[in-house]
């Protein structure tokens, strides 16, 4: 039937990539969705009260300097009184993905004043062997060239996922800045996705680039290399269906080059008004500290007992794990017994072209006793 909408049409494989969190609205006896790296915890209960109460204002246009969620936002990231400072630095947008195309494009636009029209510029993204796709997708629908993770060629535009979305990889900040400067050309463009790095812990920022000042200003002082630091806050605040994104640029004039080129009332009100409430939810940051970590070491546990020839990948802070199972037969079966249970994980075939891996969302132990229920005749 025309216009009718399955699980294997919800993408068009043409023109876009493969994510999960779209099955659980096709299956009638979904328990728990282990397709999405989200906090097990859901959505916080306070910020979700405010973004439903701002549902009453839509017939007014939200914020368009998208204030006071911004500096709301602002505050959190940088909690010790220097937010005033790196405000001008950050920008808001419907998720990650608008954001990223957005920095995508303004390197694109970056390169062809540098060296010409005709010149095509150079994309290479980390040094795993895969990661979220949308950095590639975006740059070669700009016309990128795209190189591979082992190529050694300093490239004019450097995408990395820190921890890396699927497999877990990560560097500390130090590592990761000796990367960059070993990989990005002069005159070039890094974003960092630091989407889960959250997760770290309670002491993440100081392992993360946004606190990384200095080596900003100096990379664009004296490389005019402009490093961007990406965050989705929809997986540890789960809330996807909102679409809520930040990047941190390199500088204030950075920033105002990318509002020229996004649309207006980018964030809708409800969205503004979650990130407001959110942020003051330390209890909801404190509980996902203190049990993610328990949690995935059980999920590892219970997967091991079942087949202790698997490979798990990934850090023990993650909020989720990425499982080899040795065969593409194993894995794809997998994935079916547990849509069949209500349990959908995350196949590594589509899009991530892993054929024998499965990624599992970190969950609560009754749920994830569903899952190994339903694994149990592999």
């Amino acid at each position: 039937m025309v216009g009718s909408t399955t699980v294997n049409t919800v993408w068009d494989t043409k023109t876009q990539t493969f994510h999960g969190g779209q099955e659980h609205r096709f299956l009638n006896n979904f328990i728990e969705d282990f397709s999405v790296t989200t906090n097990y915890l859901g959505t916080p209960a306070g910020a979700l009260e405010a973004a439903k109460e701002a549902i009453h204002d839509i017939h007014h246009y939200p914020a368009a300097n998208q204030e006071p969620a911004k500096t709301s936002l602002a505050e959190f990231l940088w909690p010790n009184g220097d937010h005033q400072q790196h405000h001008g630095r950050l920008l808001m947008g419907n998720g990650a993905s608008e954001l990223i195309d957005l920095v995508v494009r303004q390197c694109l636009k970056n390169q062809a004043q540098g060296k010409g029209f005709d010149y095509q510029p150079t994309w290479k993204g980390s040094p795993w062997n895969v990661q979220y796709q949308e950095y590639q997708r975006s740059a070669a629908t700009n016309g990128f060239k795209i190189l591979e993770p082992s190529n050694p060629d300093r490239v004019d535009m450097l995408c990395i996922v820190n921890p890396c979305n699927p497999t877990g990889d990560y560097f500390s900040v130090e590592p990761l800045k000796a990367w960059i400067k070993a990989n990005i050309a002069t005159g070039g463009t890094v974003i960092v996705d630091e989407s889960m790095q959250p997760w770290h812990s309670a002491d993440f920022r100081n392992d993360s680039l946004i606190s990384e000042h200095d080596f900003a200003k100096e990379m664009w002082d004296e490389q005019k290399v402009s490093i961007h630091v990406m965050h989705s806050w929809t997986k540890i605040w789960s809330c996807t269906g909102l679409r809520i994104g930040s990047v941190i640029c390199p500088t204030a004039d950075h920033c105002e080059a990318l509002k020229k080129i996004q649309v207006p009332w980018s964030v809708n009100g409800p969205a503004l008004k979650f990130v407001e409430a959110v942020v003051q939810d330390q209890a909801y940051l404190d509980e996902t500290w203190e049990n993610t970590t328990r949690l995935r070491a059980h999920l590892v546990d219970r997967l091991l007992a079942l087949h202790p020839e698997w490979v798990i990948h990934g850090k023990s802070f993650l909020s989720w794990v990425w499982i080899d199972m040795g065969s593409q037969a194993l894995a794809d079966k997998a994935v079916d017994l547990a849509r069949e249970a209500g349990v959908p994980v995350r196949s590594g075939t589509p899009g991530y072209k892993c054929l024998s891996f499965v990624r599992v969302a970190v969950r609560k132990e009754a749920e994830v006793d569903v899952l190994i229920s339903a694994w149990k005749s592999l």
